[in-house]
Parts: structure tokens; C-alpha cells; sequence
């Protein structure tokens, strides 16, 4: 995303931003050149509308109907923090004579309100509620690009892809369901240059997340049906259900999180396989487990044949991992409170633990948000993670970035060039490209940070 300290493209004079935004516009449209000052977020998108056909003499379509718009509205989620859209942003928009938006997850304008006159332009423009201006229909504009790529974004007057939407400028952002993470659309003010500034993508974003509050107090997480796991950041989980709190052993932690993993059950022998190193394992060891958690677990012991939790178990790694399918990378990390049982060297847990760090920084690096990769580092399992260091450095603005690249340097004179990569909670080694489109003078290969290896209780 964007980040709001960025300095305006071609510099803070209106004329001026829009002389060289208006040139590199024409470039690209001309022979898909991008030129400077053209930032890194609308250039991507740029080439995705010219990927998908977009042109950019496009005008868009109207595709519900009054009578259609009204029931879809009305059903929608979004409906129930209008109000709040209303409160924070009407007299802002008022005052600026700028509009309030709110688009559904398809890019489809449902409200249009604001200044009389300003809505008058904003019509012969066509950016009246029912039309859809997803990117793929209109190219680049800031709640169809901030739907499309799951971020605030905002759009400076001609890094608009279609060229009647030059004379405005955008601010939106996505809002999600606080229980699922799935996308349910995004706020969006525009207006004329009076928003261009980086202040107001800030300022969509603060509303974005108040209504996401709002949506989770109209609709708060019911009680769990089952038990619950807490198995992230810790050698022994904790199983909370029945209005009892256990912390369990190392090997009993390792069973409960690959249970929560295969609610479906597990044989004894594929449980067997998922537990130890060592493959010539009795059977009867991994019975005598199962009977000492029994006695633990009481009546939310597992179940056997095959092996599968006696209740619906909700576990912290499930959660993280329903929120990256969705897309909501905040929402992940919020839950992510480190690697699954970092101290396990069972074969299973060892595999899951990887895939799911592996999923949450490949997450948190493809997103480029500035405050998701300070969040990253800063905690002990990204600290030494050169890669997600140098994503880090290049998603700040230059003037804040000689920490980060200092960080890298560090880094890559410990590792060396060509060093081999160390995943979390094991002793394999492979060799990792460095991420691309590093920044100049940072090209070792990233670093992954090591787990101690406690010996097994």
C-alpha cells in the first residue's frame, strides 16, 4: 500500500504534479513505458489494466437499477456502518466539497453523497451509485484499485487510468468483516486537489477501521462451540474448554495441535509417523501417550480409531491461517504470536510449523505495508529475516529508510553472499533468491531466524 508519508508525485505545486503525472500517463498509454515520478502501486496497477483491456478512454457502465440498487443496499453489510461513514466523513466532505463513496468487494458504487454541485460533476462523470468502477471496468481509481488489491490506496488526478476521472483525486480503503476477514468492500472520498495530500488516505483508513469496530460490536464473535488450542509461540499449549485451563506437556501439545490440524482424525499410524523421528516407534508408545492425555483431558479426552478430539477444537494457528486465505494479512498477524511449538522436532509439527511462517511472510512481504513489515522484524522470529528487512526499506519513503538498509547490511555481512537459509525449528538448509526488486546494495540472500532446540521432556 501507500504508505500517507509518501511525498506527492512530481512534487507539491498542482500544476506541476499534474504536467508530469499527465506526460508519464501518455507514455505508458502510448508505448507501456512507465516514467518517473509514477509510484510503484499505480504503475502495478496500470499494467494490470493494461493486461485486462482497460481503456483509457473507458467510461463506466450502470449495472443495478434503482429498484435494484435499493434491495441490494439494503442487504448489504456495509449498510449498518453508513451512519459511521456519515459521522466522520459528511462534514469533512462538506467542507471540502468533496463526496463520500462506498463500493462493494466487486467495485460497485452503492452510496454517492455529498455537495450538491460536487455531485452534479461527479454524475457527468458517471460516479453515481450502481456503477461499477472495479479496475478491470475503469482502470485505476482508488476504491476499485483498493478492492482490488486488498489496501488503502489513493489515486492523484491523471495516475487515473481513464482519462476522464484526470480531473479528481482519491482516497479509499478496504473494509473487512472483523469475524471472517473477508472483503466487504471500501470507503473512498473524492474530490479535487484539496485531497491531494497524504493526510487523507490516513484519514479514509481511521474511518475504515471504525467501522470495522463498529460491524464487531453489531455482531460480536459468539462463544466458541468446542474447546480452544493456544500452541503459537510455545513449547507447551495451552487446551482452555469446560471452563478448565491445561497446559499440556511437550509431546501432548504435539498431538492436540495435529488433531486440531486433521479434524477429521488421524490412524495410529499416520499419528505415529506425524510424532516421531524415529520410524521404528512402537505402537504401544503412542498408545501409552494417548492414556496419560486421557487422564489429563477428562472429558474432553481424544477419541480413537482413528485418533480426532472429542469436541469442535479451535486452534490459534487455524485462526491465522483462515485469515490468510482470506486475505486479511492485519487480521493474521494480530493472531500470529509466533511459530507453531517452536520447540518440536516432530516430523508433523515441523512441516505445519514451516508452512504456516512460510505463508504469513510471504504474506506480509507481497503486501508491502510499511507497519505490517515493522511488526514482522521487530518481533524475535523476524529479526533476523534479511528479505522481509529489505521489503521493509523499500515500502518506506527515502528519508526513513537508513535503518532498515543499515539492518541489511548487518545481515548480509553475517551471512555472507551465498549463505544457505535456515528455516525455524530445523536443521535443513536451502538456498533462498534474495527478494526481488532489492534495494541497491542490499543483494545477499534473506536470513530466516533459528529456534532453540530444547531437549524433549
Amino acid at each position: 500500500m501507500d504508505d500517507p508519508s509518501v511525498a506527492l508525485p512530481g512534487g507539491a505545486d498542482p500544476a506541476e504534479r499534474t504536467r508530469v503525472l499527465r506526460r508519464a500517463h501518455t507514455a505508458f498509454t502510448r508505448d507501456g513505458r512507465v516514467e518517473d515520478p509514477v509510484r510503484a502501486v499505480i504503475a502495478k496497477s496500470w499494467r494490470r489494466c493494461a493486461r485486462a483491456r482497460v481503456s483509457p478512454e473507458c467510461t463506466p457502465r450502470v449495472e443495478l437499477a434503482e429498484a435494484d440498487l435499493r434491495s441490494y443496499r439494503a442487504q448489504h453489510p456495509l449498510a449498518r456502518v453508513m451512519p459511521v461513514f456519515r459521522e466522520l466523513v459528511g462534514a469533512f466532505a462538506a467542507h471540502g466539497s468533496h463526496l463520500l463513496a462506498v463500493c462493494d468487494a466487486r467495485g460497485s458504487l452503492l452510496w454517492v453523497e455529498g455537495e450538491s454541485a460536487t455531485l452534479r460533476r461527479a454524475e457527468g462523470l458517471g460516479f453515481v451509485p450502481g456503477a461499477r468502477w472495479a479496475e478491470t471496468a475503469m482502470g485505476t481509481n482508488a476504491p476499485g484499485t483498493a478492492v482490488a488489491v486488498g489496501e488503502p490506496v489513493q489515486v492523484f488526478g491523471a495516475e487515473h487510468f481513464s482519462r476522464r476521472a484526470h480531473p479528481w483525486t482519491c482516497a479509499a480503503a478496504p473494509v473487512r468483516d472483523p469475524r471472517t476477514g473477508r472483503l466487504l468492500g471500501a470507503v473512498d472520498i473524492t474530490g479535487g486537489d484539496g485531497l491531494a495530500h497524504p493526510h487523507s488516505l490516513a484519514f479514509v483508513q481511521a474511518v475504515a477501521r471504525a467501522a470495522e469496530a463498529q460491524l464487531a460490536l453489531l455482531d460480536p464473535v459468539p462463544p466458541a462451540a468446542g474447546d480452544t488450542l493456544a500452541a503459537l509461540g510455545r513449547d507447551e499449549a495451552l487446551l482452555v474448554g469446560g471452563g478448565a485451563r491445561v497446559r499440556l506437556g511437550r509431546r501432548h501439545s504435539e498431538i492436540m495441535a495435529l488433531l486440531a490440524h486433521h479434524p477429521a482424525g488421524l490412524s495410529g499410524e499416520e499419528l505415529a509417523i506425524a510424532l516421531y523421528e524415529d520410524e521404528s516407534v512402537s505402537p504401544v508408545t503412542l498408545r501409552a501417550e494417548m492414556s496419560r492425555l486421557r487422564g489429563l483431558s477428562g472429558d474432553r479426552a481424544p477419541l480413537s480409531r482413528p485418533y480426532r478430539t472429542a469436541a469442535p477444537l479451535e486452534a490459534d494457528f487455524t485462526v491465522v491461517t483462515r485469515h490468510l486465505a482470506a486475505g486479511a494479512v492485519s487480521a493474521a498477524l494480530h493472531h500470529y504470536a509466533g511459530p507453531l511449538l517452536p520447540g518440536s522436532t516432530a516430523p508433523g509439527i515441523v512441516r505445519l510449523r514451516r508452512r504456516i511462517e512460510d505463508q504469513a511472510r510471504a504474506a506480509v512481504i507481497a503486501r508491502a505495508d510499511a507497519g505490517l513489515l515493522t511488526d514482522w522484524v521487530c518481533a524475535p522470529w523476524g529479526a533476523d529475516d534479511a528479505e522481509a528487512w529489505r521489503a521493509l526499506a523499500e515500502a518506506l519513503p527515502p528519508e526513513e529508510r537508513p535503518a532498515a538498509l543499515a539492518r541489511v547490511r548487518d545481515l548480509d555481512g553475517e551471512l555472507g553472499a551465498g549463505s544457505a537459509l535456515v528455516r525455524p525449528g530445523s536443521t535443513e538448509r536451502s538456498t533462498a533468491p534474495s527478494h526481488a526488486g532489492a534495494t541497491a546494495g542490499a543483494t545477499a540472500p534473506p536470513r530466516r531466524a533459528t529456534y532453540p532446540q530444547p531437549a524433549r521432556s
